[in-house]
């Protein structure tokens, strides 16, 4: 494509988040640069592209996503109407710039004529009225960190996404008087699109073949490094997500990826299935279940284990087997402070299962 046709791409590492703003709010009135938060592999972008996000999927490589103005900008205004925000209320930052989440976060603050509280580092915890996590924050507020819980019960409205909420901690947040709103989207919708199980102002949700597709003004431009992969997955003005779902009494069920099934002697197995189970049973530690390739059985079934509370591997395994079948017997556990994480709120199988072959702390016996 000819310069012409492109825009510079900046990109912004660390600067506070005042300077971010002004270049935001410049790059989305179409006078200033595109911006990125991190390393892209390109100078120039289609002129219609306004920010550049790269994916981090848990499993593929990472694609350089070009979202419009025009898309960021109905996402955040179809997300502060869902949420009842008013202008001048105040938004706080507790997600990397490097995802559209905390991009987010400065677009729905830009729509209301304010700057976010930036508290990505902070020890204290100032009140807002919005903000927005990834589960593993919820836990964390959930199970010690008594500033963030008492920021996050301030709060109008919590939205939570970037992966699944497991349904035992979205009681707790209940309980503890936490106003949360589940989100599902992806960096390709400019994030959360549906809200507590409902497409945002003009988004459209079909499920008709168990796959779930997204339609609407959220949806990005296109993969810039990666135009034949975009053209895989948008299809007839759809984008093709990777997850099965349902809409089950008029709400969005997300069933997970449709590459979440294993076949391990034989028989097919879930990985979301198994961690939605172990996180129900097992509320104080953080789960995630992965498979690593086994010449005697395909593939073999380990769980990760973090969150630092002693919790016994036989009784996992007795819970697994009598919950979900023998099939989902684990073969082995990983024993860690806390889960790898690549992107917001996704866990890094690759390296879960790299420090299996590399025996990094690997529980061999059941305990």
């Amino acid at each position: 494509m000819e310069n012409s046709s492109q825009r510079a791409l900046l990109t912004l590492a660390e600067s506070p988040i005042p300077e971010v703003m002004v270049n935001l709010a410049a790059a989305l009135v179409g006078t200033g640069p595109a911006l990125s938060f991190g390393p892209m592999t390109q100078s120039h972008v289609p002129s219609p592209v306004a920010l550049v996000v790269a994916t981090s999927g848990s499993t593929g490589g990472s694609k350089e996503v070009g979202i419009t103005a025009k898309a960021i900008l109905a996402s955040a205004k179809a997300s502060n109407e869902f949420l009842g925000a008013k202008f001048g209320q105040v938004w706080s930052l507790l997600l990397p710039l490097t995802h559209v989440a905390g991009i987010n976060v400065l677009v729905r603050s830009l729509e209301l004529g304010t700057t976010p509280i930036d508290l990505r580092d902070a020890r204290q915890f100032p009140k807002a009225d919005f903000t927005a996590i990834v589960p593993t924050q919820l836990f964390r507020a959930l199970n010690g960190d008594t500033q963030l819980l008492e920021h996050l019960k301030n709060c109008q409205g919590v939205l939570v996404g970037g992966a699944a909420l497991p349904g035992a901690i979205s009681q707790s947040a209940a309980n503890a008087g936490i106003k949360i709103i589940t989100t599902y989207g992806m960096t390709e919708t400019c994030g959360g699109c549906v809200y507590n199980g409902t497409p945002i102002a003009g988004v459209e949700v079909d499920t008709s073949d168990g796959i779930i597709k997204i339609k609407g003004p959220t949806i990005a431009y296109s993969y810039l490094n990666d135009d034949p992969a975009w053209k895989n997955s948008f299809v007839d003005g759809w984008f093709v997500t990777s997850d099965h779902g349902a809409f089950v009494d008029g709400k969005l069920t997300v069933y997970g990826r449709a590459d979440d099934i294993i076949i391990s002697g034989g028989e097919k197995l879930s990985l979301s299935a198994v961690e939605a189970a172990l996180d129900e049973k097992f509320k104080e530690n953080e789960f995630a279940a992965f498979s690593i390739p086994d010449a005697e059985w395909g593939n073999a079934l380990h769980i990760a284990i973090a969150g630092g509370h002693p919790v016994s591997t036989r009784e996992i395994t007795s819970y697994l087997e009598q919950n979900l079948g023998v099939v989902a017997k684990p073969k082995g556990f990983l024993i860690l402070s806390a889960l790898p994480m690549i992107g917001v709120g996704k866990v890094d199988q690759k390296a879960l299962a790299q420090a299996v072959l590399e025996r990094k702390a690997y529980v061999d016996d059941l305990t």
